[in-house]
């Protein structure tokens, strides 16, 4: 008889699903990976100075529809964070775990993907190609709740902000591209 109650109490408070409740997709689990190169003008350590910070000028994609200030924190425990206005509402896309200046950042979050169960690690790799040039190397490795086209979508979307956006970026700021 208190198990039937209990039931009666969980179907009247809503706390047991129906039929009628549940119209979520099903998850799909999954995993990506990829690595991309870009050279850039600069040392190690200026390219990843203008690559951190203030992300404002060149990242253009972001979850308000005019972000007060985008920027990824470079240190341990920092963040990537999206501020919507000047009370410091917004969102924070990414945790950075690692970070040594001119050689590597690494950030742990969903970025874009925010609203589903991914895990995704992005790393930059900053290596020195010439007198003063960069190579630098991006990793990212995702797992959880992806579908398998979503892989080359988050690498268009990496290509689009490094090549279409924070290269042409980077070399008005600097005033020397790297010629191909």
């Amino acid at each position: 008889m208190r198990i039937l109650t209990i039931i009666v109490v969980c179907v009247m408070l809503g706390a047991v699903p129906t039929a009628a409740q549940n119209h979520s997709p099903e998850p799909q689990y999954g995993v990506f990976a990829f690595t991309d190169t870009l050279r850039l003008a600069g040392t190690p350590g200026e390219v990843y100075d203008g690559i951190t910070g203030d992300v404002t000028g060149w990242w253009d994609h972001s979850f308000s529809k005019k972000p007060y200030r985008m920027y990824i924190e470079a240190k341990p425990g920092g963040g990537f964070y999206e501020i919507f206005s000047p009370d410091g509402e917004g969102i924070l896309h990414a945790t950075v775990t690692a970070a040594q200046r001119g050689v590597m950042l690494r950030f742990v979050g969903p970025l874009g993907l925010a609203g589903n169960a991914v895990d995704m690690v992005t790393t930059w790799m900053f290596h020195a190609a010439g007198p003063d040039s960069t190579e630098l190397v991006l990793s990212v490795h995702a797992a959880g709740e992806v579908k398998a086209e979503l892989g080359a979508m988050v690498r268009g979307v990496w290509r689009h902000f490094l090549v279409e956006r924070f290269t042409p970026y980077w070399n008005t700021k600097t005033h020397h591209p790297i010629s191909k």
